[in-house]
């Protein structure tokens, strides 16, 4: 035995230090990596097809090295081949991918050149620069303009000083393409600290003869260069009638540091033309400076909508308890617009210090502002305000005491159940009753039971409607305190009330299923109420108790059915028993659902629920049994998806 342990524990170890061996083999990029380059190798050697030769190179990409490019070169000149190429020399370090792009120059025309053009200039290979230079008097304008781009991207003075001498005199085709190198040289030269030189090159592509969007370029690119200095410039694109260069001038509004900037453009806010200052306003506000706060604070009390509108807009992210008032001016205006947007920014404004401001305010508020600050405590839910809110309940103007309604209904807890309950009974207006209604339920939901004692003078009431308000909070209290409450309504109230509270009831299963007494008062509803339409819901809700319930197991939820036969004979009655039926899968509930087989209204239904039994490892329903069933289904259903369901799980009973 201790001889079999140990060769037990030798093999243990042995496992762990070949387990071990792997992993680190895993993470070892060199021989891993070579092994994988070679494979890749010897397929562009072979003679696969172009496709997997293509795909080939770009793992070339990933896994290549300075032994790939020797093989990768030659395909520089295949036409199918030489883009794909291309994306594995661009990848692979070291000097021998730029030499192999570089030597390719001489030997290449065409758009097999330009691609090639274009690679070097991915890489930035300065050593090329000569020989691009050269390049941008080729025939080809193709060629010329891709050396142009790609001399851009390497940089460097002595590319800046070729493209610079060559912009003046460029061929039409071409003249963009160098006006391009000439911006990214200037932007490898501000990147290395020579802002002047950058300037002077961005004004030279400024008044040169290019294309438009050039322009555009150059002229943002000379704004930035020249940092707080740039500012006449980028004013005098926001003044200029060319839509482009106004676009082109908020755009570097956003880009261009500093204070003095930010001061700059605020002051300029209010000589621009009406249409204009709500795009500036909107550029101001995205360059995240606080010094723009008073030009926003003072564009929302402006005499321009549009610009008031956007002020009040941006406050909801720059904004801060100090544009409250503002805000609650504004919101108390006679004007659609400008009320919207500033409630929408007074409940999206962030902060507590915004929440306390605003519940200070509230006791001593009046008319309209008072309405607009119960309904901002509701919107931002600040339970603080409830003390101060609940007191407009019994203000003279309804606008006020509906606003006071609707936010205790969200805030409100069970003590303000009794605060809506007295001014329930109090009013008689048909839309105050319909306020207090929904904020009693929404109460009724959040408090629960706390909610019952505040209740009970409503289903005490005479008034009809009262006591229907009454009953629908305690359905959604639940607990036997409210069940009683409805069955004594059903029992002893007005018409109207007892049919309310018959309908609660037969809904009752919905929300407490595992009540047994809902159960048993929906069964006597079924069996001996006087009206049919109880009858009717007493059944629908006995089904759906029944179903829901886990206090009754499968044969005994079988045997309520067989108890109700008698009472079941609509259509919908009759699905609503099969649907329990085919949730108490036993063979006792197959073989009534062949009773209800014999109705051609509710057959297929019956056929679903067969399927639905069918198809589980039943004790008392043996294999045989269960195929003969699903037999039957597929045969006699003209449903096809039943019939398929029918023929599946017949397939899978071995």
């Amino acid at each position: 035995m201790i001889k079999n342990k140990r060769s037990f524990t030798w093999c243990v170890i042995l496992i762990i230090v070949a387990a071990s061996a792997w992993t680190v083999a895993q993470d070892q990029p060199g021989p891993a990596v070579n092994v994988k380059e070679r494979d890749l190798i010897a397929v562009l050697q072979s003679d696969a097809p172009k496709g997997e030769k293509a795909i080939t190179c770009k793992r070339l990409a990933i896994y290549g090295t300075e032994q790939s490019v020797p093989v990768l070169a030659p395909l520089l000149a295949d036409k199918e081949l030489a883009s794909w190429a291309r994306i594995a020399l661009e990848a692979i370090p070291g000097p021998a991918a730029d030499t192999a792009l570089r030597n390719a120059l001489g030997k290449l025309q065409g758009r097999l050149l330009v691609g090639t053009i274009n690679s070097i200039g991915v890489r930035r290979d300065a050593q090329a620069i000569g020989a691009l230079v050269q390049k941008l008097d080729d025939a080809n304008a193709g060629v010329a303009s891709a050396a142009a781009v790609a001399l851009g991207h390497i940089g460097g003075e002595q590319a800046t000083k070729a493209l610079s001498q060559s912009l003046a005199d460029a061929l039409v085709g071409v003249r963009s393409a160098v006006a391009e190198g000439c911006i990214l040289c200037a932007e490898w030269l501000l990147a290395h600290g020579k802002a002047a030189e950058a300037v002077k090159l961005y004004d030279t592509i400024r008044e040169a003869d290019v294309p438009d969007q050039r322009h555009l370029e150059a002229i943002r690119g000379a704004i930035l260069a020249r940092r707080s200095a740039g500012v006449p410039l980028l004013i005098e694109q926001l003044r200029s009638e060319d839509k482009e260069r106004l676009g082109i001038g908020l755009r570097t509004a956003r880009e261009l540091p500093g204070r003095n900037v930010t001061k700059a453009l605020a002051s300029e806010l209010g000589r621009l033309s009406p249409d204009r200052r709500p795009l500036l306003l909107l550029a101001l506000a995205d360059r995240n400076d606080s010094a723009v706060i008073p030009t926003i604070h003072e564009a929302a009390q402006s005499s321009s909508k549009d610009l008031r509108i956007t002020a009040i807009d941006i406050l909801i992210r720059l904004g801060d308890v100090t544009c409250v008032p503002i805000l609650l001016e504004t919101v108390t205006e006679d004007d659609t617009e400008l009320e919207q947007a500033a409630m929408e920014t007074l409940v999206r404004l962030p902060g507590k210090d915004v929440d306390a401001d605003l519940v200070a305010r509230l006791p001593q508020a009046q008319g309209k502002l008072q309405q607009v600050l119960i309904e901002l405590a509701g919107q931002r839910q600040i339970s603080e305000a409830l003390p101060a809110v609940v007191p407009s309940l019994q203000d003279i103007d309804a606008g006020i005491r509906s606003m006071a309604i609707q936010t205790i209904g969200i805030l409100g807890q069970d003590q303000q159940a009794a605060d809506l309950v007295k001014l329930l009974q109090k009013t008689n207006s048909s839309t105050e009753r319909a306020g207090i209604r929904k904020a009693l339920l929404a109460i009724s939901g959040r408090c629960g039971v706390k909610c019952i004692p505040h209740l009970r003078p409503l289903t005490q009431s005479r008034d009809n409607e009262l006591h229907m308000i009454g009953l629908r909070a305690l359905a959604i209290v639940g607990g036997p305190d409210a069940l009683a409450a409805v069955k004594s309504a059903i029992k002893s109230a007005e018409p109207p009330v007892q049919d309310e509270a018959v309908r609660i009831l037969s809904n009752w299963p919905s929300n407490w299923p595992q009540d047994s007494e809902a159960g048993q008062a929906l069964l006597r509803l079924a069996t001996s109420a006087k009206k049919m339409s109880h009858q009717v819901l007493g059944l629908r809700g006995y089904f759906q108790y029944i179903r829901g319930t886990e206090k009754l197991s499968n044969e005994q939820k079988v045997t309520r059915v067989v108890d109700l036969l008698s009472h079941i004979k609509r259509s919908e009655e009759k699905r609503l028993a099969i649907a329990v039926l085919a949730e108490a899968p036993s063979s006792s509930a197959l073989e009534l659902l062949t009773t209800f087989a014999e109705d051609s209204a509710v057959v297929e239904e019956v056929y679903s629920a067969m399927v639905q039994i069918a198809g589980q490892d039943i004790r008392g329903i043996s294999r045989d049994q269960r195929r003969g069933v699903l037999k039957m289904v597929a045969e006699k259903s003209r449903n096809n998806g039943i019939q398929r369901r029918a023929r599946k799980t017949l397939s899978g009973i071995r």
